[in-house]
C-alpha cells in the first residue's frame, strides 16, 4: 500500500468533476490528495524529451488510495 507520508503537507478535499462530487470506486470516500502525474512515452524517454509529454491530474483517495487519473484542464 501506498504510504500516506507522500501527502503530509496537504490536507485531503472533496473534488468536483463537471459538476458531480468525486467519490471512490473502491471505498466510497469523497475526500482526495492533488497530484499531477506525467505520463510517458517511450519514444520521448528514448530521445530524452520526457518534459514535453502530457500531464495528467490525479486525485488519491484518502482512504484506499485509489488514484483516479484525469486529462485536460
Amino acid at each position: 500500500m501506498i504510504s500516506m507520508s507522500l501527502f503530509k503537507k496537504a490536507e485531503p478535499k472533496n473534488v468536483e468533476i463537471l459538476g458531480e462530487s468525486l467519490i471512490c470506486p473502491i471505498c466510497k470516500n469523497d475526500t482526495f490528495y492533488n497530484r499531477e502525474a506525467q505520463l510517458n512515452t517511450s519514444m520521448a524517454t528514448l530521445f530524452n524529451l520526457d518534459w514535453a509529454n502530457k500531464s495528467a491530474t490525479c486525485f488519491v483517495c484518502s482512504k484506499c488510495t485509489h488514484i483516479s487519473w484525469f486529462l485536460g484542464e
